[in-house]
């Protein structure tokens, strides 16, 4: 049995960081089948105005330069992250936090809430787009000081 398995209780919840892509949905499921199941979990949408930084639950459609509107949003989005997770066998409950760039708030919930693991999907992007707009679970896994799981995309070789 793994060490995880082992000492399930006694560690900080899993933080989910959820925008709401199929990446993310991914990465809780991928979660679901390597830990010990009924761990605590907290699905994290980060949102900011303007730059919106997740995908609508429901795809519908916010002004960012609404603020209101865009936590709104970030909130339904996180609530539709804590129903996969809870349906993948996790206690879990959500939060919409503003935060930029997402991946310092994503650093900083896991250390707020003692997280023991962070749980991202990865986009892979490289060259160009990688530089121009970044990685957030390469920033995550480099500035927090928490274990991470970068969930990549099936498709990828």
């Amino acid at each position: 049995m793994s060490q995880d398995r082992d000492n399930s209780e006694a560690r900080g919840p899993v933080l989910f960081a959820y925008d709401g892509s199929a990446l993310a949905k991914l990465a809780i499921d991928e979660a679901a089948r390597q830990l010990a199941p009924e761990r605590d979990a907290l699905v994290l949408t980060i949102w900011q105005p303007f730059d919106v930084g997740f995908v609508p639950a429901d795809h519908i459609k916010i002004d960012a330069a609404d603020a209101s509107a865009v936590r709104r949003a970030a909130e339904d989005t996180a609530a539709e992250g804590t129903s996969l997770a809870k349906a993948a066998g996790f206690r879990a409950r959500g939060a919409a936090v503003e935060g930029a760039p997402s991946w310092k708030g994503i650093v900083k919930a896991a250390e707020e809430h003692d997280a023991s693991l962070i749980v991202l999907g990865s986009h892979g992007r490289s060259g160009l787009a990688g530089v121009l707009i970044g990685s957030v679970a390469e920033a995550v896994a480099g500035h927090s000081k928490r274990p991470v799981l970068i969930v990549h995309s099936k498709d990828k070789a």
